[in-house]
């Protein structure tokens, strides 16, 4: 198979406990239940192309472990092609500890493990799997030289290149912005990336025309429950446009 959509990213397992408050420093709760979760940005996003109905590769690093192994058995369980998803001896694979209280309030401490394990060369090696795709996907969960190196990498190949900047902190380099076609962010992340406030549709459209004015193609902000905006940049104009909530 080959597929048409490439993740390039992380993967993480999920340890989820829930308790009905949230512990105070050097307290010792009990819990409710507990879950291992097969997660992280890069494959959740390898495993929501999947299910929308795209042929999928990732890429990626796990540790030689049992959570790894799990890792790679959901994502094939799926149809995803983990070829390149490497065991990475002598480290963790990535996990998020998440305590989630009764109210839906969480606390989560992130180990990246084998996710920063993947390097520029570890993506080169499966060149490829990029040759073959039509779309790369990207987040930020793995080193920044990596996530640049796949960008340049895909648009060099002429593929549509997507970045969702999460879990943006600040800005992106600058060279990074003209190898993207769609940047993805929440409300959080594009006001990180551009220091507006984004608490509106009106202050998304600000924070999107910054973002297009730094060469990226297309900028969609999503806002949760209140939907999203979408901007194009076709020419010298940029266009918005807004849309709703799904009902």
């Amino acid at each position: 198979m080959q597929a048409s959509v490439l993740v390039i990213g992380s993967l993480n397992m999920d340890l989820v406990t829930r308790a009905e408050r949230l512990p105070r420093p050097g307290e010792t709760l009990a819990g409710d239940s507990f879950a291992t979760v097969p997660g992280g940005k890069g494959a959740n996003q390898a495993v929501a192309a999947a299910r929308a109905g795209a042929s999928v590769a990732m890429i990626g690093c796990v540790g030689a472990d049992g959570y790894g192994d799990q890792l790679r058995s959901a994502l094939e369980i799926e149809g995803i092609d983990c070829s390149g998803v490497t065991a990475v001896e002598g480290v963790s694979t990535g996990v998020a500890l998440i305590v989630v209280d009764a109210q839906s309030q969480n606390a989560i401490v992130i180990v990246a493990g084998g996710n920063g394990e993947l390097t520029p060369q570890g993506v080169e090696r499966f060149n490829r799997l990029m040759g073959q795709a039509r779309v790369v996907i990207c987040q930020l969960e793995v080193p920044s030289d990596t996530v640049g190196y796949a960008l340049q990498r895909a648009r060099g190949l002429g593929k549509t290149v997507i970045l969702n900047p999460a879990p943006a902190t600040g800005p992106l380099p600058m060279s990074w912005y003209t190898n993207i076609d769609y940047l993805i962010p929440n409300e959080s992340e594009a006001a990180a990336l551009t220091g507006v406030a984004v608490c509106s549709r009106e202050t998304a459209e600000v924070a999107a025309r910054r973002l297009l004015a730094l060469g990226v193609r297309k900028v969609i902000v999503t806002m949760g429950g209140a939907g999203g905006l979408g901007c194009r940049l076709p020419g010298s104009r940029a266009l918005c446009g807004a849309q709703g909530a799904a009902r």
